[in-house]
């Protein structure tokens, strides 16, 4: 992951670069195209003062000789020789490569070759200078860009850190608030103001986003847990007036076999009130029995709660411990926590199936064999049943959900070997 602040600087390291990259023939065309005018403006200043220099002095005849001579064997980078007139072209400015003596290499060399009079004769004066090589200028020039590219980016770096420190400060603070929020609280959260005017509006939407959803919230909850609580009392008298009903000797056999029926959603109707109301119990209480629980005790307790529908199945239950598995919870949420994953895995292990318990220092895990992976999407979700048991209300892995969420547990479902895993680890934080 890339952080936000990073994305920019990215480019605009990247964009610094290909115009750095892109100015090293630039900077190579302006500085050569400087130094071959230079040397051109040079020749000329050059050419004037010999040809005024020689009018000046008034030498003709065997002493121009002996001078020019002496020009010629003394200044190797120009020469001045007697042209007729025919001769006479105009002035040209020429580039040529040849063999450098002096430095015993091959060098570019800039040329003037134009006409001067002495003494009212013309004479064809040729001058050539050494230019720059081009690949010393280009090394020189990539060299300053590469040190000026790396001042570039560490000045990006130190002001990258520096803005990220400052300016997104206030976002740091309104993400932690936000990592730190839990809607089952029901507290409203508070952020700390901030004098830029993105991130005060951000936290004004999110606060009163916040706001309203726990407003929501507790409205459901109060609803689930009013509505549950109404329940009971129609709940239990149905079920009295049906047992008073089934006990009635003048019922026929049809009537018996319909307030059977009647019977069977009742009852999953009994277990869904049973389970809103501790969904209700957990989202709003704080459990006051909490002690140090012994798991392979609980798991013994629920075993023989269980054992009617254990043998009823012919499964085999298999307990392996690790290391002893003591933990900080209240009691009721323990012996709820592993009744539900218990009659869980029961239930979803076909006849002579195989069910395992697991426990050490740091946790336990239940597994069943079975076919194929449970959909983890909804898995945890209240009213989400996987099986067509008509006694299935659908809330037994939300509760041992809640109940992980209350402890700061993590609860993780594994489909391995043809095995369901639910595992509560207690390290999470």
């Amino acid at each position: 992951m890339i952080k936000l602040l990073d994305k920019p600087f990215k480019a605009f390291t990247i964009y610094a670069l290909v115009i750095l990259l892109v100015s090293i023939p630039i900077y190579f065309l302006v500085v050569d195209w400087i130094w071959v005018t230079e040397i051109d403006d040079n020749h000329e200043i050059i050419m004037e003062r010999i040809e005024n220099r020689f009018e000046q002095a008034h030498v003709s005849g065997h002493d121009l000789e002996t001078i020019l001579h002496t020009w010629n064997t003394l200044q190797p980078s120009s020469s001045i020789t007697p042209i007729t007139e025919i001769g006479v072209s105009r002035d040209s400015i020429y580039e040529v490569t040849k063999y450098n003596e002096y430095e015993s290499e091959w060098d570019r060399f800039r040329g003037l070759q134009t006409v001067i009079y002495i003494d009212k004769k013309p004479y064809l004066l040729n001058i050539e200078t050494n230019v720059e090589e081009a690949y010393e200028t280009i090394f020189a020039i990539g060299l300053v860009t590469v040190l000026l590219y790396g001042i570039l980016v560490f000045g990006f770096i130190r002001l990258n850190r520096k803005i990220s420190q400052s300016v997104w400060k206030p976002f740091e603070n309104t993400l932690a608030t936000l990592k730190s929020f839990d809607l089952s609280t029901g507290k409203e959260v508070t952020f700390e103001p901030t004098d830029i005017e993105e991130f005060e509006s951000l936290n004004r939407t999110i606060a009163k986003l916040i706001s309203e959803n726990v407003s929501v919230y507790n409205q459901q909850k109060a609803f689930v847990a009013n509505s549950s609580h109404e329940l009971q009392t129609p709940i239990a008298l149905l079920k009295s007036k049906l047992e008073m009903l089934f006990q009635n000797e003048r019922l026929s056999v049809d009537q018996s076999e319909l307030v059977n029926a009647i019977q069977i959603p009742l009852a999953r109707l009994t277990r869904v009130n049973k389970n809103l109301l501790l969904l209700a119990r957990i989202d709003t209480s704080n459990f006051s029995d909490v002690s140090e629980i012994d798991f392979e005790e609980k798991v013994e307790k629920s075993q023989e709660l269980l054992q009617d529908y254990i043998a009823e199945k012919k499964l085999h239950l298999q307990k392996n411990a690790r290391g002893e598995c003591i933990f900080q919870c209240s009691k009721f949420l323990a012996e709820t926590l592993v009744n539900n994953l218990l009659s869980n895995a029961i239930r979803h292990t076909s006849e002579n199936g195989k069910v395992s318990i697991e426990w050490d220092e740091s946790g336990f895990s239940f597994r069943n064999s079975g076919k194929e992976a449970l959909n983890r999407d909804l898995l945890f979700k209240r009213f989400s049943i996987s099986t067509t048991e008509t006694t299935n209300s659908g809330l037994g892995l939300a509760i041992v959900k809640e109940i992980c969420k209350q402890n700061r547990w993590e609860i993780r479902y594994d489909f391995l070997d043809h095995f369901h895993i639910f595992s509560v680890r207690f390290d999470k934080f």
